[in-house]
């Protein structure tokens, strides 16, 4: 098995779609190049923010197949995890065959195993698929937390690599942290929001929502902060907050979405059940996105700011 970096920023893909409802490859295609382009670390195509739950295993497999075809140099993240087992075993095997480089697994929702039965769900992909896996913890949408103890027992196993927290928990985090240290085991942010506070307990990146439009900032963020260098972190995580809080203000990936069309990235067309962003909340955020078309902050600028208080 390849072993890759997941340190870093990996950014949660959203999935183009044509006027036709089709997946929209061009763009798609267009959209990993930017993004490789700007810094990031990877990319992570049919994540929740990809709209994997109203795609067809097929057109999994043809947006997996349109990142990798896509990029040169980063790794491609595939979510291929289900509440079925066999289904997510089905999802894995076929993104490997797509050329994926790593698997990002969602726990089984709805059905809401017990800590035996979610470990015996990810053992059996983890030995059954040869490529390293992370493992997804999102409770407000799967109904159950994956606990501590599962993950810090699935961290031994040599295809499970890393941990996406999203729970909102940051003792529950820091724990995970904690009990895996010197393992081979990546926690990474799956909450934008908490991003530095996770770095900051030692975790080693992000899957990140806003990395879609403001990839060389949360790059710049992550990247300092995993140097140690907090002051400029902390400036960035500022400067991006006002963003963050309004790509969460419905359903994620809705704001991103619109996010991403007010920047010319892709079309707003979103699939049903989910709808576009109400005309309430676009004012703001178009204004948070005007407030970011600036450059860079310049980390000189904050360690002199720092040294002048």
């Amino acid at each position: 098995m390849t072993q890759i970096d997941f340190s870093g920023v990996f950014p949660a893909m959203v999935t183009p779609f044509t006027a036709d409802n089709e997946i929209d490859t061009e763009t798609l295609r267009g959209d990993a190049q930017r993004l490789e382009k700007a810094g990031v670390d990877g990319l992570v195509p049919m994540g929740s923010t990809g709209e994997s739950a109203t795609l067809s295993h097929a057109e999994h497999v043809e947006a997996i197949e349109a990142v990798v075809d896509a990029v040169e140099d980063v790794p491609v993240i595939a979510g291929t995890g289900s509440n079925n087992t066999a289904e997510a075993l089905d999802l894995s095997r076929q993104a490997a065959d797509a050329g994926a480089d790593a698997l990002l697994l969602i726990s089984p929702y709805y059905n809401k195993p017990e800590p035996q039965g979610m470990y015996n769900h990810y053992a059996e992909i983890a030995d059954t698929v040869d490529l390293p896996q992370i493992i997804y913890n999102v409770p407000s949408r799967t109904g159950r937390n994956i606990a501590v103890d599962t993950a810090v027992d699935l961290a031994d196993h040599p295809n499970i690599a890393g941990y996406k927290a999203a729970s909102g928990d940051l003792n529950r985090i820091s724990e995970v942290i904690e009990r895996t240290r010197g393992k081979e085991f990546a926690v990474l942010s799956g909450d934008d929001g908490m991003t530095l506070p996770i770095l900051a307990a030692g975790g080693d990146g992000a899957i990140s929502v806003v990395a879609n439009v403001e990839p060389e900032r949360a790059c710049a963020m992550v990247g300092a902060a995993l140097e140690g260098d907090y002051a400029f972190a902390r400036a960035i995580h500022h400067e991006l907050g006002p963003l963050v809080r309004q790509l969460f203000v419905e359903t994620n990936p809705i704001p991103v979405k619109a996010a991403m069309a007010m920047r010319g990235y892709a079309s707003e067309r979103i699939r049903s059940p989910l709808t576009e962003l109400s005309e309430e909340h676009r004012e703001e955020l178009q204004a948070r996105l005007d407030e970011l078309d600036t450059d860079l902050t310049n980390p000189a600028d904050v360690d002199a700011e720092a040294t002048a208080e």
